[in-house]
């Protein structure tokens, strides 16, 4: 009896602490507006002046890496709809399955660093498949959490602030994804592995 009430008091406050979250989250931003706006007026600035200043700045920042990012959109959608993924995907795994690598996460691993839409679209697609809970399933959550995507990100910077030389940040960004996606993997090994012994 003593051990319901202890968990019902757990669960009701998980719900009050999740409703706390909810409040504070629907309350940050229209609060940070207000924030900036305070500090304009205490400082003595003209607030919707500089705003309209940022948004012609933005526009133009906008116009500048917009053939960038059409070029890299293209790219991405050729890449996917011509099967190269997939092709790479059945090239390298017997390597990977030699050492123990899940291939099921592969095709999030490659696509990953190029287009965040579509590695939404492939994680999704693993945890529809494998489960949300499952190591699979794991492993593509924390790859999404702790990598990037470096290339639209170097494309987008750099271009806007006329960049040209990216060679050694670009192979910097994808070495930074690459331990973050073997560290991932390792990890959510080990942590399932030891969940299901507990």
């Amino acid at each position: 009896m003593f051990n319901y009430f202890y968990i019902l008091n757990i669960e009701m406050g998980d719900i009050y602490i999740m409703k706390f979250i909810e409040f504070f989250s629907n309350l940050a931003m229209p609060l940070m507006i207000m924030i900036i706006v305070l500090y304009g007026v205490i400082e003595r600035k003209k607030v919707f002046d500089i705003f309209l200043d940022g948004a012609k700045e933005g526009i133009g920042v906008v116009f500048n890496i917009f053939p960038t990012l059409v070029g890299l959109f293209v790219a991405i959608g050729t890449l996917r709809s011509s099967g190269i993924i997939d092709l790479i995907v059945n090239f390298f795994t017997p390597i990977f399955n030699f050492v123990n690598f899940p291939t099921e996460i592969l095709p999030l691993a490659l696509i990953r660093p190029i287009s965040g839409s579509s590695s939404i679209a492939v994680a999704t697609d693993i945890m529809k498949n494998f489960g949300v809970d499952s190591k699979i399933g794991l492993m593509a959550s924390v790859i999404m959490g702790s990598t990037e995507t470096t290339v639209y990100t170097i494309a987008v910077y750099t271009s806007s602030v006329g960049i040209k030389k990216t060679r050694f940040v670009l192979w910097s960004a994808l070495f930074a994804d690459f331990v973050g996606i073997v560290t991932s993997v390792i990890v959510c090994k080990f942590l399932y592995s030891w969940n299901t012994h507990y």
